[in-house]
């Protein structure tokens, strides 16, 4: 093992739920990669909506699980849930984190890293807007009493953790600001191999989940007021609503296969970001097709669209989007698909591990309990 030499290692991964294949489940498919023996625990299970690969290993499930299908009501329930699993026989956990995952309890000779993807939105940055436009009237409601307790708790349990990895430097800040915990900065993999390039079939695209914090309202208003044509790739609570807003011009894709999307932004003509990111994975895929990227400049996006790979634009609004739509059509053709998917490979996978193994270790050294550390000192002196 590459932490602790010549130590058969039992690791454990924590995932907050495994409900869907997006951004989150990508890097845990990577460390999965990293770690094939290691057990995954997670809140909800759904299997038919994961890899195979992720399906391919130990799932343990929390008593939550059989209501997974009201899994986004489900937060003030979720710390006794994740403090359930019994983790006393690993030696180290690996908690992937936009949810309450970091909260497992593990014994005092483990060692617990968090890769975190955000803070929980619902309990800090997004909180205003979760309690006065989020959700059901119902959720609001039953959301408000807990909410104290809920970032108490999740404020607390970032003492459990012995060290952060942060997905970029936007969610480093978050980390700061919410735990005051430092954190280290390794960026989620791409599989850049799995894109390619056509010709562009002069449509935009859009990649996202459909919640309201990712602004895709604004956007799609935008397209179908002035005919542009867009595709929408995805599903979510809000599918409906958006649908709504759309005319003939705006095409609702729903979820598609991997295959299916590596074609559409293979032939879209731009990736179109409406909302800020904490990374912003889908950015980065679209890149590695050859297409630049508009998108809102904040949050993930000023740390990927760098070096003319497309356009960003200030507020989350139909004119200031209008305005890099129109920006982009005058500088379109002089775009070059070869730095695009160079400033892709930036990202990859191998560039991920390489980079998150060196984070392992050196948070494994710095969390040795103080007499190990002097310990260790001792022996590098005789040794010297």
């Amino acid at each position: 093992m590459f932490i602790v030499q010549g130590q058969n290692m039992r690791v454990a991964l924590i995932h907050y739920w495994l409900l869907g294949q997006r951004g989150g489940e990508k890097v845990l498919e990577s460390i999965c990669r990293m770690f094939p023996q290691a057990d995954i625990f997670t809140l909800f299970y759904e299997p038919g909506m994961v890899s195979p690969l992720i399906r391919s290993r130990n799932i343990i499930p929390s008593f939550l699980n059989p209501l997974r299908r009201f899994h986004r009501g489900l937060l003030p329930a979720m710390p006794l849930a994740i403090e359930s699993f019994d983790l006393r026989k690993y030696d180290l956990v690996i908690s992937s984190e936009s949810g309450p995952a970091k909260g497992v309890i593990t014994s005092a000779s483990t060692r617990h890293f968090c890769y975190c993807h955000t803070p929980m939105r619902y309990l800090w940055e997004l909180y205003p807007a979760y309690r006065n436009e989020f959700g059901s009237m119902f959720q609001r409601i039953a959301m408000a009493p807990f909410a104290t307790f809920l970032r108490t708790w999740d404020y607390s349990t970032a003492a459990r953790v012995d060290g952060f990895i942060a997905n970029s430097r936007n969610v480093r800040q978050r980390i700061w600001k919410t735990y005051r915990r430092d954190s280290r900065v390794v960026y989620p993999p791409v599989d850049a191999a799995m894109c390619y390039h056509r010709p562009s079939e002069n449509y935009f695209l859009m990649v996202s989940e459909m919640v309201p914090y990712k602004r895709l309202d604004y956007a799609i208003s935008l397209f179908a007021r002035t005919g542009r044509p867009l595709k929408v790739v995805g599903g979510g609570p809000e599918y409906s609503r958006l649908r709504k807003l759309a005319s003939g011009s705006v095409e609702f894709c729903g979820r598609v296969s991997d295959k299916e999307l590596c074609g559409l932004y293979s032939r879209c003509a731009a990736f179109v970001m409406p909302g800020e990111e904490d990374f912003g994975i889908t950015m980065v895929e679209a890149l590695a097709s050859g297409k630049p990227v508009i998108a809102l400049g904040h949050g993930g996006a000023l740390e990927i669209v760098r070096d003319g790979c497309g356009l960003l634009f200030p507020e989350p609004t139909e004119a200031s989007l209008a305005t890099a739509l129109h920006k982009f059509d005058q500088v379109e053709h002089s775009i070059s698909t070869l730095c695009l998917q160079s400033r892709a490979r930036r990202f990859s996978e191998e560039v991920f591990q390489t980079r998150f193994r060196n984070a392992l270790s050196r948070m494994w050294k710095d969390s040795a309990p103080p007499a190990m550390r002097e310990r260790a000192r001792s022996l590098q002196e005789v040794h010297n």
